[in-house]
């Protein structure tokens, strides 16, 4: 054998066992994490839907990982104060973020943001979706998707809709611009008083997440004209998609967990795994379901995909609505 061969040789071979030994260590690290209680930040008040998401998913990864697993609530700024915070943590695996669909939508609609989505981040998994719903007053003439449209091109000067969050309002403003619905935003500090603003009148329309809309739907106390979902809701299985009624709109939210960039590995994959076992737990299901939130569990590769697809589309919709909020 010539020397350049038995270079080689030898060379392959010393790289073959430094991968080996890499991630043999890789390995014993996830071995033997967590260690102590894992912290998961969520940026809204607790009892909301993506407070709700956190500690079911929490409980299990308690039970499974052997730690306590602790919720804590950092709103404020449209969950800016808590990805932030987030962001700025170590990334060894003990401070998660629960980001719901903020994490696409702020950098669509900030002009300035303390960190960024993508670069500061690990997607872990995403863990739920929420279906959305088009409302009005049960007691309003308008009865179809259509009558909104024509109702809004009629009274340019009276047609409004609620909206909490920049992510609703990005949905709407969609929507206006597949329509032709001119429509003026009137901001809530909430997804319920978003959908109170129907029920009594104050709004003629909101799109809002099926957590607070559903039961109201459901009571008779505002009525659905459609879903924004790619699929009709089994629990309105005689409301249309937005689709289905003339406007080109296909739009769920979601909320999802995320380490701060740098976080090694061996630890993503691990709480990847564990995510996408969750997610499938009947009783998980069983809990989230009620309450419009769909347990979703998926890699993340393919949830990395999901927000940068989701940037792009409503950095897009944002641009086209000339939505800009100064930060």
């Amino acid at each position: 054998m010539s020397d350049l061969r038995k270079y080689l040789a030898v060379s392959i071979g010393a790289g073959l066992i430094a991968v080996a030994t890499t991630c043999a260590v890789a390995q014993e690290d996830s071995s033997g994490y967590p260690a102590k209680p894992i912290h998961i930040v969520v940026g809204f008040t607790a009892g909301g839907g993506n407070d709700i998401i956190a500690r079911v998913y929490g409980q299990k990864l308690s039970e499974s990982l052997g730690q306590p697993v602790i919720i804590e609530n950092k709103p404020g700024g449209g969950a800016i104060v808590a990805t932030e915070y987030v962001a700025k943590s170590a990334a060894d695996g003990y401070t998660l973020l629960v980001g719901a669909s903020g994490m696409a939508i702020n950098p669509a609609v900030y002009a300035k943001l303390p960190y960024d989505s993508v670069r500061d981040f690990v997607a872990i998994s995403e863990l739920a979706s929420f279906p959305l719903i088009l409302i009005v007053n049960p007691s309003s003439p308008i009865k179809s998707v259509a009558e909104l449209v024509s109702y809004a091109k009629a009274n340019p000067d009276k047609a409004n809709y609620s909206s909490s969050s920049a992510s609703f309002q990005l949905v709407t403003e969609l929507f206006k611009q597949k329509t032709g619905a001119p429509m003026q935003v009137i901001p809530y500090k909430g997804a319920n008083d978003s959908v109170l603003a129907v029920i009594s009148g104050q709004v003629t329309a909101t799109i809002a997440d099926a957590g607070p809309a559903l039961s109201q739907v459901l009571g008779g106390q505002a009525r659905a004209l459609a879903v924004a979902s790619p699929r009709r809701m089994e629990e309105l299985p005689g409301v249309p998609t937005l689709k289905e009624a003339g406007a080109d709109v296909d739009a769920v939210l979601w909320s999802g967990l995320f380490a701060p960039k740098d976080t090694p590995i061996a630890i993503v994959r691990k709480l990847e795994n564990e995510i996408i076992r969750i997610a499938r737990l009947p009783d998980v299901i069983a809990r989230l379901k009620p309450l419009g939130i769909l347990p979703v569990g998926n890699s993340s590769d393919e949830f990395a995909r999901i927000l940068a697809a989701d940037i792009a589309r409503w950095t897009e919709v944002a641009r086209a609505g000339n939505i800009r909020i100064a930060q």
